[in-house]
């Protein structure tokens, strides 16, 4: 399996408002950045639009290392709250149907497609393509 490295980042003017989500994707000495937005959406949705969007411009299935900034995705994964999720029919454990289902289960046919691992890091610290993202992510945020 090829071995791929992403960075993906959203970002949200007002939560709701208009957001906008960045991805770095590296493969060897290949650099591609990609970026969109919205003008009604919120923090988290972006945060998933972007993993959503680099995994779906893989070709083919990979070993991937997915580095964001958002423990909301992080934990789901290493948590494996998915699983309860869809054991229980896409409610929570309070019994309310789970927030960005849509987006979720987007998400998950792409990870189930590829080996991901998810990394955490440190939002708007010194990590560089993590930084990136996020000037990609608030540079889509529609304006008007």
């Amino acid at each position: 399996m090829k071995e791929v490295t992403i960075y993906t980042d959203g970002a949200c003017s007002g939560n709701p408002g208009p957001g906008g989500w960045g991805a770095v994707l590296i493969y060897g000495d290949h650099h591609k950045e990609i970026t969109g937005g919205e003008r009604k959406t919120t923090n988290n949705r972006m945060e998933l639009t972007a993993a959503i969007e680099a995994l779906k411009r893989l070709k083919e299935p990979c070993r991937v290392k997915l580095h964001t900034d958002s423990a909301y995705m992080v934990n789901c994964f290493k948590q494996k709250w998915y699983e309860n999720w869809e054991k229980r029919g896409w409610v929570n454990s309070r019994k309310a149907p789970v927030e960005n289902k849509d987006l979720w289960q987007l998400l998950l046919k792409e990870v189930r497609r590829h080996d991901v691992e998810f990394v955490k890091v440190k939002g708007h610290s010194d990590v560089e393509l993590n930084n990136r993202c996020d000037e990609l992510a608030r540079g889509a945020v529609p304006k008007d």
